[in-house]
């Protein structure tokens, strides 16, 4: 497979997985440690297949979205759907990323709470 077929798919699944998760580009990049100024861009190339990111942020975005790693991959939907399904086995003894969004007044609210 090509490496823009690959992006194309990456990005594909990325925004997938984080609208279902109703998270926000800039909220997403912060949680995995993205600085805020660039989260939203940064991600946004990435979904749109512009750019791929390295191997270690991939980890952390999947992580944040408790998905594994083989899920972004998925060439077809079904295929995305048994491996989402599969759960994050692939690494179990990793806490989730908690994401942390902002509500309209400008308060925060845990979205996820870390497994201990």
């Amino acid at each position: 497979m090509a490496d823009k077929e690959q992006a194309a798919i990456y990005g594909r699944r990325l925004r997938e997985a984080r609208a279902l998760r109703d998270v926000s580009l800039e909220t997403l990049g912060v949680a995995v440690g993205l600085d805020v100024s660039g989260a939203s861009a940064r991600l946004s190339r990435y979904e749109n297949g512009i750019h791929q990111p390295k191997l270690g942020l991939q980890r952390l975005l999947a992580r944040a979205l408790q998905l594994p790693l083989a899920y972004f991959y998925a060439e077809n939907d079904a295929l995305a759907q048994l491996i989402s399904d599969f759960g994050r086995q692939d690494e179990p003894e990793l806490p989730p990323i908690v994401i942390v969004k902002k509500t309209r007044n400008g308060a925060k609210k845990a979205a996820q709470k870390r497994k201990r």
